[in-house]
């Protein structure tokens, strides 16, 4: 069964789960928690955290399976995990804050190139690519976080720890580099 499964596309594959199949669900973890738990662990250093997120995102995608809408909305079924995942983990960071414990600090920039940065590389062109990786990194995640990763200012700011304002004002400084950037 798991090699007629390895052939499936992701959306395929939570097409599949949303009718219940567990082969699938269990191919769709296989395949995709690597990935997310490695972007989980690049905005949170508490391995305790991202254990929890995990397990809720993919606790998630098990119950709401049926409600992914997929190519029809120019969504990806990644793209949707990913959605999860990090509103699941804005969740656990607001839900710390409420206990009085401050969230532990996002990672620092790894001194290798993480594997989005990469395939960002590829996907995005020459130029462009060239213009996001000389921002300034705190400028870089706010673009990441708001951009690439669809997050509101608020999320963006629980999500890195800084003010709703910093997050603006970084915001507007992203675009005016980018923009001189490519001019």
């Amino acid at each position: 069964m798991r090699t007629k499964l390895s052939n499936r596309d992701e959306e395929h594959l939570v097409r599949l789960v949303a009718k219940g199949d567990r082969a699938a669900f269990e191919e769709l973890y296989r395949r995709t928690s690597p990935w997310i738990a490695v972007r989980l662990r690049r905005r949170c250093a508490d391995d305790q955290i991202v254990a929890e997120v995990m397990q809720e995102t993919y606790l998630s995608v098990w119950r709401a399976a049926n409600a992914f809408s997929g190519a029809a909305t120019g969504g990806t079924a990644v793209g949707w995990l990913w959605t999860i995942a990090a509103r699941r983990l804005i969740d656990a960071f607001r839900r710390r804050a409420h206990h009085a414990e401050p969230p532990v600090a996002a990672a620092q920039e790894p001194a290798t190139a993480a594997a989005e940065d990469e395939v960002l590389a590829t996907v995005v062109g020459d130029e462009v690519g060239d213009a996001l990786r000389r921002l300034a990194p705190e400028l870089r995640q706010v673009l990441q976080a708001m951009v690439l990763d669809g997050l509101t200012v608020r999320e963006t700011a629980v999500l890195l720890g800084v003010p709703e304002g910093t997050v603006k004002t970084r915001a507007r400084r992203a675009r005016i580099a980018m923009r001189e950037a490519l001019s």
